[in-house]
């Protein structure tokens, strides 16, 4: 079984399991940061492609942890961080990975929103070395071995 297909299969699981537990999840700081790293996926390369944009809003709209949350909501912070990125690349990592750093004394948060960034990460077939690089960034963040996600 191919790496991503591993971590598809884990991070359904585990997506599975979190719906169940999703109104400990309903707080500003898990949405914030589910946000951030969704932001810090689409840019994984240094950049942010509008259609990148658009199809990553739209499995955030999709995604069942997410839908305890307002979609306009969402999608604003979702915005909000993604121009932070467009704008000064480094500092905007910088500060959406301080977001998700919050939810350190939150280890299930930190992993429910870990989980999110791999999904999104993995949603067009191909979880990139970028991609894997900036999910292993906002593991450390967390205090989460990244080899708990198989990276």
């Amino acid at each position: 079984m191919a790496l991503w297909d591993q971590l598809r299969s884990r991070t359904q699981t585990m997506s599975a399991q979190l719906k169940t537990k999703s109104d400990q999840f309903r707080n500003k700081e898990f949405a914030n940061a589910s946000m951030a790293m969704c932001a810090l996926i689409s840019a994984a390369d240094g950049s942010i492609e509008p259609t990148e944009r658009q199809k990553t809003a739209a499995l955030i709209a999709n995604n069942e942890i997410l839908s305890i949350f307002d979609a306009a909501e969402l999608r604003q912070k979702f915005d909000w961080y993604c121009d932070k990125l467009n704008q000064d690349f480094d500092f905007g990592k910088v500060e959406a990975v301080a977001t998700v750093g919050k939810l350190k004394s939150k280890p299930e948060q930190a992993r429910a929103v870990i989980s999110i960034g791999i999904i999104i990460g993995g949603a067009d077939g191909d979880f990139d070395q970028h991609e894997r690089k900036t999910v292993r960034d906002v593991c450390f963040a967390v205090g989460i071995p990244p080899t708990e996600f198989d990276l």
